[in-house]
């Protein structure tokens, strides 16, 4: 459903600039429709089935050297973004951009500027800057589930439970063993340390 949205804006807000040359649900086949169209930019899901965008450009590196990648993500969390220019993206934008923004994006892209929201550009100065311990974060969420990082994000930012699971389509039940598996394996003891916890790694 949201490929196909994708591609109705930049149908409408795109014409005659933006061709649409295939989809992939997955890594594998994003990998194979890379090598097969040799695209000039890629718009890549960061979470995508099967590895993760991460994934789709380390595989694609060799079979189409020239192809850029702009991020396209519902994320906005510090190591996901910073995670994925350096596996080496050029942009990183969130899905709550517009037809015509992702379309001046792309051109962008295409052109061989990087694109960010002032506030993901950020998290890359600020990574660069040695501000943000990247390796801490991503040690400390490799613990965790795709899942779990979900619910990990919305406890902290203060959603209730039932509020997790209307976002998440999950039960209250489900929220709640999700919540006490991160809180174990972030050896955390409440949701109040949790949200300290993903504020001082800015993953909020």
């Amino acid at each position: 459903m949201f490929r196909s949205g994708v591609r109705a804006e930049l149908a409408s807000a795109g014409a005659g600039v933006v061709e649409v040359l295939a989809e992939a649900a997955d890594v594998d086949q994003a990998v194979r429709a890379v090598a097969e169209h040799r695209p000039d930019v890629v718009l890549l899901d960061v979470h995508l089935p099967g590895g993760g965008g991460v994934e789709v450009m380390r595989r694609s590196a060799l079979t189409a050297p020239d192809t850029r990648y702009l991020a396209l993500s519902v994320s906005d969390a510090a190591e996901d973004v910073i995670g994925t220019i350096r596996g080496g993206a050029r942009g990183y934008v969130t899905k709550t951009i517009t037809g015509p923004e992702l379309v001046s994006a792309i051109r962008r892209v295409a052109d061989g500027d990087a694109v960010f929201s002032p506030r993901l550009a950020g998290f890359v100065l600020d990574a660069f800057a040695g501000s943000i311990e990247v390796a801490a974060v991503d040690e400390d969420l490799d613990r965790l589930t795709e899942r779990e990082r979900e619910v990990m994000r919305l406890i902290a930012r203060g959603y209730a439970y039932k509020e997790v699971a209307k976002e998440l389509f999950i039960s209250i039940k489900t929220v709640e063993t999700h919540m006490s598996s991160v809180l174990r394996k972030l050896q955390l003891s409440s949701r109040h340390e949790l949200t300290r916890w993903a504020s001082d790694r800015r993953l909020l």
